[in-house]
């Protein structure tokens, strides 16, 4: 009888001693390769739209593409990324090492797209890219990271790596011949709705 009770006192000791809250695991870089945003196709010499593609939703969270329908926070399309306006995605971006930004910079300005702009400006040398005339390639800018709020309203870092399926190197890659609008990033997304990345 008394070892009976000595194991029950030791059970309830030994649960009570355990922490209530569930360690924390290290954040990753998730990795998205060749998700293909193609643009409209459009006749150069007039400027017409021949044929409207859709823009490819791509939820952080759940780490795939999704419907316009279900909760998405940025939106694909040709050189175009668009945030989530009516979940109140926003979006700055920020010039850094991708692996150093540990933390939301509290010089970081967000925004949310609008009628008349982007929060993540398009044109070459306006946002994340650059657009050569001469050899036509179009190419991230080195230390252009993305910073987003979420559906949720978490906090993430993005890194665009490559416009062009593959992820050629500059020296693989053809633009001419390359299929481009077909994305490859990483990013980190923190749960807890801390603006830190550690």
């Amino acid at each position: 009888m008394f070892m009976f009770f000595s194991l029950v006192l030791f059970l309830l000791f030994a649960c009570g001693s355990e922490s209530e809250e569930e360690p924390q695991l290290p954040l990753v870089a998730e990795m998205v390769e060749d998700l293909s945003a193609p643009n409209d196709v459009i006749d150069r010499s007039t400027g017409q739209v021949l044929e409207e593609k859709p823009f490819q939703y791509f939820s952080l969270s759940e780490k795939r593409v999704v419907t316009e329908d279900e909760s998405w926070d940025v939106a694909f399309k040709g050189t175009t990324i668009r945030t989530n306006t009516a979940k109140n995605v926003s979006a700055a971006l920020v010039d850094g090492i991708f692996q150093e930004i540990n933390e939301i910079p509290a010089t970081a300005t967000f925004a949310t797209d609008t009628e008349t702009s982007l929060a993540i400006p398009t044109g070459s040398g306006n946002g994340w890219y650059s657009y050569n005339p001469t050899t036509h390639a179009i190419k991230p800018i080195p230390g252009k990271v993305i910073l987003l709020q979420t559906t949720s309203g978490n906090y993430a870092k993005m890194e665009i790596l490559s416009y062009y399926k593959g992820n050629p190197s500059d020296e693989e890659l053809d633009p001419l011949t390359a299929e481009g609008a077909t994305y490859t990033f990483q990013y980190v997304l923190q749960p807890n709705g801390t603006t830190k990345f550690e």
